[in-house]
């Protein structure tokens, strides 16, 4: 992977701007990363779920239309894992008038909700999220091409990708994680033969930025397929088909900022929702609110919603002793964000709970920022709920985490 790296470095370094009027910066940091366990220790025995060092270089040319960018990783992890080494983005830009193309591996992101994903179907690192890791690592880059188109009546963006990029998941030796069918080591994945693609439309609409989305391709995190239901011998891990129709709308409201979205998510490999191993198809709906009552705090509020279609399918499909999913579902979120000591002082908290279930995660937050280029965060994150649950299943990963860095 680091030859990889490097190469990419290399070649897009070369393919950078040249002439009188063009601008290269090196920018990057260096961070530590820690999370520790506050219940128990991990599946492997391990105390931590995050123990690492970690330098991010990032190379910026722009000449005329033209711009490069590649942004690396390099880590030591403490924890044993041997390739820590990434290419998180790597893209070559060209602008012209009113349309703009983009190449190679690139963070897209769709939609409006606060770590509610609705319009936002591209990869996510769900690990990274839970293990106490920046934000900035919740999202993983697509290795795609995307296509800007901007006449006057609306603005086009078309995402197109050749391959697959899944979702990373927790890792079931640094948490615990929901398996019924633990004892069937017996296991492969299978991954998608084809890429997928993505059309976004928008355009501002009575003083409010609306949009339309369309998505043909898969879902991002897997499916458990045995071979066996009552005595299974093997497991096989898929990414079943997924098309999403959706929209979205946001803008002044009151004295504050109000988002709405929706989408409906066809499930085109079980559309009759006879499958239980498959996904059914959905409705998602999300509502939010952004507010500053005084100064340097800011809030914002979330409700969000699932419909299961062809429920009774499902049910019917559902093999016993299996966990049942409510056909509805209501999660309201809250973020708080209160800025202090001229605004190097940073503390805020993320509360999700979902009514239905119990399934609730709390992230509270410390950031203090020593000079422009150094600052510190400490933070927990706490999870509950119903042992098959999204968190509920990760009661006992409760962590606290420390971040360090130095940026330059």
């Amino acid at each position: 992977m680091l030859r990889l790296l490097a190469a990419s470095y290399l070649a897009l370094a070369t393919a950078a701007p040249s002439g009188a009027r063009a601008e290269v910066t090196l920018s990057g940091f260096v961070q530590q990363n820690t999370a520790f366990n506050t219940v128990t220790a991990n599946p492997d025995g391990r105390h931590y779920k995050w123990l690492e060092e970690r330098a991010q270089f990032k190379l910026d040319a722009t000449g005329g239309p033209w711009r490069v960018l590649v942004k690396g990783d390099v880590a030591y992890d403490h924890l044993g894992r041997k390739d820590e080494s990434e290419l998180r983005e790597g893209y070559a830009d060209y602008s012209a008038g009113n349309w703009d193309f983009r190449a190679g591996r690139q963070v897209i992101t769709w939609g409006l909700g606060d770590l509610v994903f609705v319009n936002d179907v591209f990869p996510k690192d769900h690990e990274a999220l839970f293990a106490g890791r920046p934000l900035e690592y919740l999202k993983r880059g697509v290795d795609a091409v995307k296509l800007g188109a901007y006449p006057e009546f609306a603005s086009f963006e078309l995402v197109v990708a050749p391959t697959f990029r899944e979702s990373r998941i927790p890792d079931p030796l640094r948490f615990w994680l929901f398996d019924p069918t633990s004892a069937v080591t017996n296991r492969v994945t299978v991954k998608p033969g084809q890429g997928d693609i993505g059309l976004r439309v928008y355009r501002g609409l009575a003083g409010y930025d609306a949009a339309l989305y369309l998505y043909s391709g898969f879902h991002r995190t897997p499916s458990m397929r045995p071979d066996n239901v009552t005595a299974p011998t093997k497991i096989t891990f898929f990414y079943p088909k997924l098309s999403v129709y959706g929209a979205s709308l946001s803008g002044r409201a009151g004295e504050g900022v109000l988002s709405l979205e929706a989408a409906y998510y066809d499930s085109r490999q079980d559309r009759s929702g006879s499958d239980f191993t498959v996904p059914n198809s959905q409705t998602r709906v999300l509502a939010g609110y952004q507010i500053q009552p005084l100064e340097d705090l800011s809030l914002g509020f979330q409700y969000y919603t699932e419909y299961m279609h062809d429920y009774s399918a499902y049910r019917a499909a559902l093999p016993p002793g299996f966990p049942v999913e409510n056909q509805l579902n209501h999660t309201f979120t809250l973020r708080a964000t209160q800025l202090l000591k001229h605004q190097t002082l940073r503390l805020s908290l993320y509360a999700s709970y979902n009514a239905s279930n119990g399934d609730r995660f709390i992230n509270p937050e410390l950031r203090y920022s020593f000079t422009d280029r150094v600052w510190s965060a400490v933070g927990a994150n706490f999870f509950g709920g119903k042992p098959w649950g999204q968190f509920g299943q990760l009661s006992r990963d409760d962590n606290v985490y420390l971040q360090v860095r130095y940026e330059f």
